[in-house]
């Protein structure tokens, strides 16, 4: 995939650049390809998304006009509107032109923004685990935890590259032991139908300790994500270990499923707001061997590498890519004329 494009009208003109998750928000304003500072904020500060980027044009616009909006949006877009999957807000691609007088607006799923970045990622914006080498213009799965769970996959063309955005994360979720099957008849119980994302999340993350504490007739605090995270990594708690082994386990299982899923040989790429911050840790969980452990098809995921996407800002990365890029399709809302 070519890492420059000509300039288009977009990338020469200032456009606003976010990423909307359940929990944070990522602002930038880009003008002429170049991406300015990034403001972080949380989502429950606003009452809505309006009020936050009417925030964050007061504080950085200086002055400037803004003509074009890129939001990165976890949850599934249609139509140009989409609904929070981990929040209650609400977004329409066309109210938000209209009440900010934007020229355009540009609608998509944030992991698809992320697997549009990861050509443009430099060696050191990845750690990669394991063995395994790409192959060239073969399809790139991009997943991951935070506080939802994410998966996109990026089709390599030289010409005319595209995204799949996929709701993967609400696939129903298989396990891979007896253990985990007594936990997953614990989740069931708790919310009927168990997806990927129920345990691989950070309300997962707690979900398994929970579980893996009712299994045990283990009696222990309550513990949030970062808590169980914490206590895993100084070993201080030996079922918020065990959650966290489970967690890393579990994701190589599904990680896997999906590179199988998408025949993604270009590589599986790990973003996210949770495997980041814990590199060495999944390096030496069962996060590899799950991954391969595919039957007779151990061999084929053998040779497909796996890496952790360490760039803070890869959702923002991959929209500021479609800026330079003529468009695709992408679901963009313009001034609509009788």
């Amino acid at each position: 995939m070519p890492r420059h494009h000509a300039p288009t009208a977009r990338n020469r003109e200032p456009a606003l650049l976010a990423d909307i998750g359940g929990t944070n928000i990522r602002f930038a304003l880009c003008e002429r390809g170049i991406a300015g500072p990034v403001s972080t904020s949380r989502v429950d500060e606003y009452g809505d998304p309006l009020g936050a980027i009417r925030a964050f044009l007061a504080a950085e616009h200086h002055g400037r006009e803004v003509h074009h909006a890129l939001l990165a949006v976890a949850g599934p877009v249609k139509d140009g509107r989409i609904i929070l999957t981990n929040h209650a807000w609400k977004i329409d691609a066309e109210e938000v032109r209209k009440a900010l007088g934007f020229s355009s607006v540009s609608l998509i799923n944030d992991f698809e923004a992320t697997a549009w970045a990861i050509p443009r990622l430099a060696p050191g914006d990845v750690v990669f685990i394991g063995a395994g080498a790409a192959e060239p213009v073969q399809p790139i799965a991009v997943v991951g935890p935070g506080t939802g769970f994410g998966v996109a996959c990026l089709v390599q063309d030289a010409r005319s590259p595209r995204v799949i955005a996929s709701e993967g994360g609400h696939a129903s979720l298989a396990s891979s032991d007896h253990r985990e099957t007594a936990v997953v008849a614990i989740l069931r119980e708790r919310f009927g139908h168990v997806s990927a994302e129920r345990a691989l999340s950070g309300d997962g993350l707690v979900n398994l300790f929970s579980a893996i504490a009712a299994l045990d007739d283990a009696v222990v605090p309550e513990r949030d994500a970062a808590q169980i995270t914490a206590a895993a990594l100084a070993d201080a708690c030996p079922v918020s270990r065990a959650a966290l082994d489970m967690f890393c386990a579990i994701l190589g299982s599904v990680a896997g499923d999906l590179t199988l899923t998408f025949g993604a040989r270009g590589g599986l790429y790990l973003a996210g707001g949770i495997i980041p911050r814990i590199p060495d840790y999944l390096a030496r969980s069962e996060f590899r061997r799950r991954f391969e452990a595919k039957g007779r098809l151990t061999g084929y995921m053998t040779a497909i590498p796996t890496a952790i996407v360490i760039h803070p800002y890869p959702a923002l990365r991959g929209l500021q890519a479609l800026l330079d890029m003529p468009r695709r399709g992408n679901p963009e809302v313009r001034p609509r004329t009788a």
